[in-house]
């Protein structure tokens, strides 16, 4: 998605081996063959790869179905939250309009409308 220069011919290859029994890939052959980026490898004893969060969540739950399900379930958990938030502000909007409603119209009752105008004059709308 945020890769222009992604090679898709050799993800196809690289998709249709991947479930034969020979079938090894390494980070740096995924790099080198796709273009990919948003993650670099260092071979040698004291090797390292590192992956932007979104790769490494990806990766970490093909590994492991466990942390997918964890994964899933925060994702549910934090939007639930999110949606709770929303609602509360959007209530609590909903109700200092109604009191600002209620000290406007109050308002202009005592200090706009006179006593002094009959109550069909009062009723009068322009």
């Amino acid at each position: 998605m945020h890769n222009p220069n992604f090679n898709p011919i050799e993800f196809d290859g690289i998709r249709s081996q991947a479930g034969l029994n020979s079938f090894v890939l390494t980070p740096k052959r995924w790099i080198e063959s796709t273009s990919a980026i948003g993650i670099t490898s260092k071979a040698g004893r004291y090797g390292e790869i590192y992956a932007h969060k979104n790769i490494a969540f990806e990766f970490a739950s093909w590994i492991s179905p466990e942390f997918k399900l964890y994964i899933i379930k925060d994702y549910q958990r934090l939007r639930e939250e999110e949606q709770y938030r929303l609602s509360s502000a959007w209530d609590l909007r909903r109700e200092l309009s109604k009191t600002n409603y209620h000290i406007h119209t109050d308002a202009i009752k005592e200090n706009l409308i006179h006593n002094k105008l009959t109550k069909n004059q009062k009723g009068l709308k322009n």
